[in-house]
C-alpha cells in the first residue's frame, strides 16, 4: 500500500506541467563572442584625474572602452552609438568627467586601418552619446578640451587616409561640439595630427600639421608645410615655429608639455635624416633645440615615425619624459639618459599620465589598454580585452569545432566555439580569462591565415608574411616551406622573385586536403602538404610599372610585405568541380581555370580597375556561380562592390543594391543548404540576401559595429571574424533556410533543427500586427507529456525578420503548487512532439534528439542514455514526494496549537530535512538531493551504487509512509 502511495504521488508530478508565461523575451538570432580576449591595437587612451581607478581606451577597430577598477574589467560603451569603431582621440574635461568629447579615426595608419566617422560627446562618462560632427573628417589625430570651458574644444583632423579631404586641419568648438570651426588649414592633401594647450595660458595652442597618405603600393608621410605650429589666441591666428627645428622636409610630429614647467614643450618629429628625433623649447615654442640621445635609444624612439610618434611628459616633472614607438622609454633628465619599460606588449601609441598622482598611468599598444599604479614598473593585463583584430576564419571538423586566424601583432590563434566543461582558469568575477587555458598558437604569426587539415585537426597549414609552415599541434612541432625563401622586408617588388603579401592568400583544396594553393603573383600548388611546390600559372596581376616601387616617402621607407601590390589576395577552388580555381589580385584582375591551372582566362568584371579583390567564393551550389568583393576604399572609392558570375566569369553583375553607403566589401558567403542566401561582411556590418544578392538587409543583431574579415558557415553555425572585435558565432541558422521575407498571415513553426548540444531552439512567425499576447508550447513522447510552457510576445525590432525564438533545455518540468516549476532530468535522446498553439492556429512538428557525438565518441550508447533518464526520473518524484510531504507537515505545524501534536510534527520533519546549519546531518530529502545530482549532472551511464542507494531511499521512504 505505501509503494502505491508513492507511485501516485509520482505520476501526480509528472503530469503537473508549467503553464505561467515566459517573462524572459529572447531575440530569435543572437551572436555570442567566443574571443580571444587577447586585447587589440589601441590608439588613443585617458584616465580621470580625481578617480585614479576609471580609465578610457579607444582601439582601432574595437571601439571605445571603460574600466572602474584599474584594468581589471573592460566594458565597452561605444556599441549602438558610433558609426566607426576605430577611436584616434579621447579628451576629458577633468573638473567635470561626465563630460568627454571622442573623436574617431585612429592616427596609426597601417594597410587595415579603418576610416572614422567624426566626433561623439558624453555628458554622463559614457552611459549615453550624441554624434558631435565633422564626420567626414577621417581620422582624428588629437582632442583637447579647454580645461576651464567644457565647450571650447579643439580637434586636430589628418583627414581622409586614402585620397584627398577638405576637412583637414585644426578645428574648433565654442558651443560644446554643435559647431566646428576649421581654424587652421593648408590644403586637401595636409592635416593636423596633433593638439596641445599650454597648461597655464589655454589660449595658447600648439598644433602639428602632417601630409600623411596610404596608397596600396606605398605609404606617404611628410611634406614642406608640415611642422609645429602656434597661436596665442585661441585658434585665430597661427604661425609656423621653425628656430631650431628641422628645415628639411617634416613628417609626423607629436608634443607633449607639462604643468610643472608650462613654458616648456616636446616634439619628437619625423624628418630628414640626420634632423630627425626628439627636440625640446623651454619659451613656449618659439625656439627649439634638439636632444642628443644615445644611438640605440635614438633609432629605437624614430622607429616606423608614421605609424608610432608619441611622446609624453610627467603633469610633474618636466625633465621626466616617455617616448613610445614599438619599445616605450622613459628619461628622467631630459633625454641623456633613458630606460626602457617594459609594459604587457610592444608597439606603442599612447600614454597618460595622472597629474595628481604619477604613478597612476595607462598605455595603449597594440596588445589592447595597459594600467600601472606603480610608475611602469607592473601593469594590469590584456587578456580581459575582446579586441582582437583577425584577418581571416577558417575551422576544423572535431567537436567542439575550433576557429583559427592570425591575430595582428599576436600569433595565430585557435579557440573552441563553446568552452569544455572543465577551466582551471574559471571565476565568477567575469576578468574574461576563462577561456586562455584553451587557446593555442598554430604556427605561423599574426597575418595568418591558419587552416587545419580537413579530416585531421592536430595538422595546421600556416602562415607569416609570405613564408608557409605545416605545423603539428600533438607535437608541438613547426616545418618551414618557404616558397622561394626570400625576405619580404625591404625588397623592391623587382627584386624579389615571388611577391607575397603580408596576409597571404592560401587555399586547401575541398577534394583533397593534401593540396594546398598559395599565392604570390602566381599561383602555387602542393600535392604533399608543403613539401614540395610547383607553380601552376604566370603572372596572374595587372603589375603595372608605375606601381613597382620602394614603399614610403617622401622621408621614410616602410618595407613589410603590405604594400606589394601586384599580387593575389583571394583564391578558392569549387567544391563541386576539381581543378576549377578562382583568383583574385590585389591590383583588381579575376582568372579562373577549369583545368587546374594548365589554362587561364581573364575574367576581371567591368568595373574601375586597380580594387583589391578580397574575396572570392566559389558557390557550392552551382560550379558556373562564382562571387567577388572587390575593396577600392584604399583608391579613395567607398563603393560597396559585390558582384556575381553565373557563366564561368564571362559575365559579372553588381549585387550591392541595399548595402548602406561607406560599407564598403570584405567577404561573402554562399550558404551550403540553401542556393542564394548570401551573407556579405562589409566594413562596418553584416547583411543578408535571400534572393541572391537582388536585395539586402541588414543582419547586424547584437554584433557591434566592426569590420567582417571572414564569414564561414559550418554545422548550421554563422561564424565570423573581426578586425577589432575577434570571433563571434551565431548558432542554428536552420530557419534562415527556409524564411522567406514576405509576411505570414498566421502561425508558422519552423521545422527545428536536428539537434544533439543541450538545448533546442523553436523559431516561428506570428501574423504581422502582434502585441502582448501568449504562445503556447507542449512537448511530448510518445503520447506522453514532458514539458509544457506559455511565452509572452511582444512587438519585433525591424531586424529580426520576423522571426521569434523560444528554447526547451531537454528536461523534463515539473509544476510545484506555489513555487517555480521544477527542472527535472534531462531527456535521453530520441524524436519528440511539439505542438504550437496561438489564438485558433496550432502546428504540429517532430523534434529530433540526437547522441551528441562527444558522448559516443567517449563510448557512451543510447541504451546508457535511457537507462540514466529512467532512474533519474524515479529519484526526482521520489524527491518531490517527500518535498511535498515536508510542505504539508509544516503547514500542519503552522496551523495546531496543540503541543504533543506540534512535538510529533517536529520529529517527523527531522527525520526528512536537515536543521538550518551548515553542517547539521543530512537527512532524508538530503540525502536524494545528492543522489539526485548525481544521477543527472552528466550525461553518462550510471554506476551500479546509483541503482542500489535509490532502493534503499525508497525504501527508506516507504517505511516512513
Amino acid at each position: 500500500m505505501k509503494k502505491c502511495i508513492v507511485l501516485t504521488l509520482a505520476m501526480a508530478g509528472c503530469s503537473c506541467f508549467a503553464q505561467q508565461p515566459e517573462e524572459k523575451r529572447e531575440r530569435a538570432f543572437e551572436f555570442k563572442n567566443v574571443g580571444p580576449s587577447r586585447g587589440g591595437r589601441v590608439t588613443a587612451v585617458k584616465g580621470v584625474v580625481d578617480s585614479t581607478n576609471v580609465y578610457y581606451m579607444g582601439s582601432t577597430g574595437g571601439g571605445l572602452w571603460k574600466t572602474i577598477d584599474h584594468g581589471n574589467h573592460w566594458k565597452n560603451i561605444s556599441d549602438g552609438y558610433f558609426e566607426s569603431p576605430s577611436i584616434g582621440a579621447i579628451a576629458i574635461f577633468q573638473k567635470n568627467p561626465n563630460i568627454l568629447y571622442v573623436g574617431t579615426g585612429s592616427d596609426g595608419i597601417r594597410s587595415n586601418v579603418i576610416v572614422g566617422r567624426g566626433i561623439y560627446k558624453s555628458i554622463d562618462a559614457g552611459k549615453t552619446w550624441e554624434f558631435s560632427g565633422l564626420r567626414n573628417a577621417g581620422q582624428i589625430g588629437g582632442l583637447e578640451v579647454h580645461p576651464n570651458n567644457p565647450k571650447i574644444a579643439y580637434a586636430a583632423v589628418v583627414g581622409q587616409p586614402f585620397g584627398k579631404s577638405k576637412e583637414r586641419g585644426v578645428f574648433k568648438t565654442m558651443d560644446g561640439g554643435k559647431h566646428w570651426n576649421n581654424v587652421l588649414f593648408h590644403s586637401d592633401s595636409v592635416g593636423a595630427v596633433d593638439i596641445e594647450l599650454a597648461p597655464n595660458r589655454p589660449e595658447i595652442v600648439y598644433a602639428t600639421m602632417w601630409r600623411a597618405r596610404r596608397k596600396p603600393w606605398t605609404i606617404i608621410s611628410g611634406g614642406a608645410t608640415d611642422g609645429i605650429y602656434k597661436s596665442v589666441d585661441g585658434g585665430k591666428n597661427w604661425n609656423r615655429l621653425k628656430k631650431g627645428l628641422p628645415n628639411a622636409l617634416t613628417g609626423k610630429v607629436d608634443l607633449a608639455v607639462s604643468q610643472a614647467m608650462p613654458s616648456r614643450v616636446w616634439a619628437q618629429i619625423q624628418a630628414a635624416e640626420g634632423q630627425e628625433g626628439i627636440y625640446k623649447s623651454d619659451d613656449y615654442g618659439e625656439s627649439w633645440e634638439k636632444v642628443e640621445m644615445p644611438a640605440k635609444v635614438h633609432k629605437s624612439v624614430m622607429y616606423r615615425p608614421f605609424y608610432f610618434t608619441n611622446i609624453d611628459a610627467n603633469p610633474q616633472n618636466a625633465d621626466n619624459i616617455w617616448a613610445g614607438t614599438k619599445k616605450l622609454w622613459t628619461s628622467y633628465n631630459g633625454g641623456k639618459k633613458w630606460k626602457e619599460i617594459i609594459p604587457p606588449h610592444s608597439d606603442h601609441h599612447d600614454l597618460w599620465i595622472n597629474p595628481r598622482d604619477t604613478l597612476f598611468m595607462i598605455a595603449g599598444n597594440d596588445g589592447g589598454g595597459a594600467i600601472s599604479i606603480d610608475g611602469g614598473k607592473n601593469w594590469s593585463t590584456q587578456f580581459n580585452q575582446p579586441t582582437a583584430e583577425l584577418y581571416s576564419c577558417n575551422i576544423d571538423d572535431q567537436y567542439p569545432f575550433y576557429l583559427y586566424s592570425g591575430q595582428q601583432d599576436n600569433t595565430t590563434i585557435r579557440v573552441p566555439s563553446r568552452l569544455p566543461a572543465q577551466n582551471v582558469l574559471n571565476s565568477n568575477d567575469g576578468h574574461g580569462m576563462e577561456n586562455l587555458v584553451f587557446w593555442d598558437r598554430v604556427g605561423g604569426c599574426e597575418t595568418g591565415p591558419a587552416i587545419p587539415k580537413p579530416g585531421d585537426p592536430n595538422i595546421v597549414y600556416s602562415n607569416c608574411k609570405g613564408q608557409f609552415s605545416v605545423y603539428n599541434h600533438k607535437l608541438g612541432t613547426e616545418h618551414l616551406y618557404y616558397i622561394g625563401g626570400e625576405s619580404l622586408y625591404g625588397n623592391h617588388p623587382e627584386d624579389i622573385t615571388y611577391r607575397f603579401q603580408r596576409v597571404t592568400p592560401m587555399e586547401v583544396s575541398p577534394h583533397d586536403p593534401n593540396v594546398v594553393y598559395y599565392g604570390s603573383q602566381y599561383l602555387h600548388k602542393t600535392t604533399d602538404g608543403g613539401k614540395n611546390w610547383e607553380r601552376i600559372s604566370g603572372d596572374l596581376t595587372e603589375n603595372k610599372p608605375e606601381y613597382r616601387m620602394r614603399s614610403g616617402s617622401p622621408i621614410d621607407e616602410d618595407i613589410s610585405g603590405e604594400e606589394y601590390y601586384a599580387v593575389l589576395y583571394a583564391i578558392q577552388e569549387s567544391p563541386l568541380k576539381k581543378g576549377l580555381i578562382w583568383t583574385g589580385s590585389n591590383d583588381g584582375l579575376i582568372h579562373v581555370t577549369k583545368d587546374g591551372g594548365a589554362t587561364w582566362a581573364n575574367v576581371t568584371p567591368g568595373i574601375p580597375s586597380g580594387g583589391r579583390v578580397q574575396h572570392l567564393e566559389a558557390s557550392p551550389h552551382d560550379p558556373a556561380k562564382c562571387y567577388a568583393a572587390i575593396n577600392r576604399d584604399y583608391l579613395g572609392d567607398e563603393q560597396t562592390y559585390f558582384l556575381k558570375t553565373e557563366d564561368y566569369g564571362n559575365t559579372w553583375q553588381r549585387i550591392d543594391q541595399g548595402i548602406s553607403k561607406g560599407h564598403v566589401a570584405r567577404v561573402l558567403r554562399e550558404d551550403p543548404d540553401r542556393e542564394g542566401l548570401l551573407y556579405a561582411g562589409t566594413e562596418f556590418g553584416l547583411y543578408l540576401s535571400f534572393d541572391d544578392g537582388a536585395h539586402w538587409q541588414s543582419f547586424q543583431r547584437n554584433l557591434p559595429v566592426v569590420p567582417v574579415t571572414d564569414i564561414q558557415v559550418f554545422r548550421n553555425n554563422l561564424v565570423l571574424s573581426t578586425l577589432g572585435r575577434s570571433f563571434w558565432v551565431l548558432e542554428d541558422i536552420g530557419p534562415l533556410h527556409h524564411h522567406s521575407p514576405e509576411k505570414r498571415p498566421k502561425l508558422h513553426v519552423f521545422q527545428p533543427t536536428p539537434n544533439h548540444e543541450s538545448k533546442q531552439n523553436i523559431y516561428f512567425t506570428l501574423p504581422e500586427k502582434v502585441t502582448d499576447t501568449v504562445v503556447k508550447f507542449q512537448f511530448s513522447k510518445d503520447g506522453q507529456p514532458v514539458h509544457s510552457k506559455d511565452l509572452k510576445v511582444t512587438k519585433l525590432p525591424k531586424d529580426e525578420l520576423g522571426i521569434r525564438r523560444t528554447e526547451w533545455d531537454f528536461r523534463w518540468y515539473f509544476k510545484r503548487k506555489g513555487e517555480k516549476d521544477f527542472p527535472g532530468p534531462r531527456v535521453s535522446p530520441g524524436d519528440y512532439d511539439l505542438k504550437i498553439f496561438f489564438g485558433q492556429d496550432s502546428v504540429h512538428t517532430t523534434i529530433h534528439y540526437g547522441l551528441h557525438p562527444e558522448l559516443k565518441e567517449s563510448g557512451v550508447t543510447l541504451k546508457d542514455l535511457q537507462e540514466q533518464e529512467k532512474l533519474s526520473m524515479k529519484v526526482t518524484q521520489l524527491y518531490l514526494s517527500i518535498d511535498r510531504k515536508i510542505k504539508m507537515l509544516e503547514e500542519q505545524l503552522e496551523g495546531t496549537t496543540n503541543k504533543k501534536r506540534k512535538e510529533g510534527l517536529r520529529k517527523r520533519l527531522t527525520l526528512l530535512k536537515k536543521g538550518p546549519k551548515r553542517y547539521d546531518k543530512p537527512m532524508l530529502l538530503d540525502h536524494v538531493k545528492y543522489l539526485m545530482e548525481m544521477c543527472s549532472e552528466e550525461q553518462q551511464p550510471l554506476g551500479r551504487d546509483a541503482f542500489e542507494r535509490f532502493k534503499q531511499l525508497q525504501l527508506e521512504w516507504e517505511t516512513m509512509q
